[in-house]
């Protein structure tokens, strides 16, 4: 007899909510969007909506899963009230507002007996897998990341991720980080961080990092959220073997034998992720890209820079 699909009610109805979740719960037989939660937009035609989770949960007594899409400086008491109720709980990247957060919501969600799901979605792109395989027995010699995009096009009108835990230019780089630390086979230390913060922004626009594998091997990241035009999302591997680049946000593998490219199923994957916690009762909450975010923020030297305005 086949399982009955895990009912997910959906919180925070923005732009990632209805352009990635939404999608990816519909295309997953053993998912059903049950619900939405959102107290400043609508929901979903034919879905209950509800402008809280508390009045969601009095309610939908039927709901297993919750995944929270809201801002990370409000995630922690949302993933704690759905943890209190055994619902388990899919975390949008980042996982927390601080890592203290994530530690605790870790330990409710195992003291609780639900799974606590922290997604990287850039891990589930089509060339990050196949990368992380190629590297498994190679020697990196050196790694440059160069994560460059326009903020106006990807974020209009957000004004939460500029504010204090919002990660400002993180935001994506986090995505960068999420995809490094799982392809390169030895783990990532900060060494300096350069942050831009504009005038009237409590998060930077821009940064520069330096880090350095437990083998020692130099990692560059470059990010900013100035750039115009072709957008840039690239990393590049040296190794004993050749060069790996991986552009696109990780779409695109380029290895010294041949290019891959596949179908974007970021969410899809981490939603076929998501049910495999599930039903088999574990959790996956990995903070390794969050760590080295606050690192950045603790050891980076600030630089002022002009006033950004949406």
């Amino acid at each position: 007899m086949n399982e009955r699909a895990i009912r997910v009610a959906l919180v925070g109805i923005g732009k990632i909510a209805r352009d990635q979740h939404i999608p990816a719960i519909a295309g997953n037989p053993n998912l059903e969007l049950a619900a939405t939660v959102s107290p400043g937009s609508g929901g979903v035609d034919g879905v209950p909506h509800y402008t809280s989770l508390e009045e969601m949960l009095a309610h939908e007594s039927g709901v297993d899963a919750v995944a929270l899409c809201s801002p990370p400086q409000v995630r922690y008491g949302l993933a704690a009230a759905a943890i209190a109720a055994r619902r388990h709980v899919f975390l949008e990247k980042p996982p927390g507002g601080t890592l203290s957060e994530v530690a605790v919501l870790n330990a409710q969600a195992n003291a609780a007996g639900v799974t606590l799901f922290a997604s990287w979605h850039s891990r589930f792109a089509a060339g990050v897998e196949p990368a992380r395989t190629w590297l498994a027995d190679r020697t990196v010699l050196r790694a440059t990341i160069t994560w460059r995009e326009d903020v106006r096009h990807w974020h209009p009108g957000q004004d939460w991720i500029w504010e204090a835990g919002g990660l400002g230019v993180f935001d994506p780089g986090i995505n960068a980080l999420s995809i490094v630390t799982h392809i390169l086979p030895n783990p990532l230390l900060l060494e300096q961080a350069s942050l831009s913060l504009p005038a009237n922004r409590d998060a930077p626009i821009a940064a520069a990092l330096s880090l350095r594998d437990s083998a020692g091997a130099p990692v560059s990241m470059d990010l900013d959220w100035r750039q115009t035009g072709p957008q840039s999302w690239d990393i590049e591997v040296e190794t004993d073997a050749g060069t790996l680049k991986l552009s696109q946000g990780g779409a695109v593998l380029d290895l010294p034998g041949g290019t891959r490219r596949d179908e974007d199923r970021e969410y899809a994957g981490l939603y076929a992720c998501f049910v495999e916690l599930v039903r088999a009762g574990k959790s996956d909450v990995d903070v390794t890209p969050l760590r080295l975010v606050a690192d950045a923020f603790l050891r980076g030297r600030r630089t002022i820079v002009e006033a950004f305005e949406d």
